[in-house]
């Protein structure tokens, strides 16, 4: 823990403390302790309103929407395609189609039609420390889909 901490949370502390001391104005407590209560109460809640802000930068920066398959956005949008992935999956659109179909609708990423496994670069979801793309994988067998798989990281 550095050095910012103690000061981001010493500036949050300064409003909260404000707020603190006039929720407590009009109490009868002596004056040298509502003082006291005004600055623990500052400490405590400025702390953890440090800790609320910590936490919701993680969580908006790990966000990403998931979205319904749309064959032009797949296409123009390669590196973003994990956003599409769970639909395909959840919804077996692909589920018994041909290969032909499958191309037609995913696009061709130089799979050959003599192999029964086919893979499809999602991109790099955003977290941290994310450093391998996604990838789908259409299975076939008998030159139909059987199993729509992602595969991560």
């Amino acid at each position: 823990m550095g050095i910012e901490v103690f000061i981001i949370t010493g500036i949050l502390g300064i409003p909260v403390f404000f707020l603190w001391k006039r929720a407590f104005s009009k109490s009868r407590i002596r004056q040298i302790a509502k003082y006291f209560w005004v600055a623990i109460l500052t400490l405590i809640t400025s702390s953890l309103l440090y800790v609320g802000i910590i936490v919701a930068f993680f969580a908006i920066e790990q966000y990403y929407p998931d979205r319904q398959f749309d064959a032009k956005g797949w296409q123009q949008r390669k590196d973003e395609r994990y956003e599409y992935s769970e639909d395909i999956i959840e919804s077996k659109m692909l589920i018994g189609k041909s290969k032909g179909q499958v191309r037609k609708l995913l696009a061709d990423e130089s799979n050959a039609d003599s192999t029964d496994s086919w893979t499809y670069g999602l991109g790099f979801r955003p977290e941290y420390f994310n450093i391998d793309p996604d990838w789908l994988e259409v299975i076939f067998k008998k030159g139909r889909v059987i199993k729509v798989i992602q595969h991560k990281r």
